[in-house]
């Protein structure tokens, strides 16, 4: 049942080591982007996943906050898979997702309540960016009722030397 890690395993290990970042976030269309610093610690978890435990401030909410991420690859499924949850929030994020050609950009999918209709889903693409060894950039995305994805959050993370 020992699973030897992939390609696609040794990928997620680019992401561990201890992090910053700097977040801005639309918390609504006619809203002023909001902005917001945070650590994330990352760590590998026999080679096959990553697990990523941020803490820092929340857009929109005036606190902190504590995030986990899991990510792996599942040869079967031929897919990234994870989870994502966050101390303010009950719902727990399933990702799926791929990498690019190129493999700097991993583009992962989940479904999650709508942040402008209460008790709707809406589909949101995260995408994970390398831009060199030492700084990576994530975009979360949702699908709008017009078909079109819309970026509402970047965040910069640079590796700590």
């Amino acid at each position: 049942m020992k699973t030897e890690p992939q390609d696609e395993h040794q990928w997620l290990q680019k992401l561990v080591g201890e992090w910053t970042y700097e977040t801005e976030a639309m918390m609504g269309p006619d809203q002023t982007p909001e902005k917001s610093t945070g650590t994330e610690s990352v760590r590998s978890l026999g080679g096959l996943w990553i697990l990523a435990e941020g803490q820092g401030e929340m857009p929109g909410c005036n606190d902190t906050a504590t995030t986990m991420m899991t990510l792996g690859y599942d040869p079967q499924k031929q897919r990234f898979v994870g989870t994502f949850i966050v101390s303010m929030m009950s719902y727990l994020w399933i990702y799926e997702g791929e990498l690019d050609t190129a493999q700097t950009r991993l583009t992962l999918n989940a479904e999650g309540p709508s942040m402008t209709e209460e008790g709707k889903m809406a589909k949101y693409q995260d995408i994970i960016e390398f831009i060199n060894e030492d700084h990576r950039v994530l975009t979360s995305h949702v699908l709008s009722d017009d078909g079109q994805w819309h970026q509402f959050m970047t965040a910069h993370y640079w590796q700590k030397q």
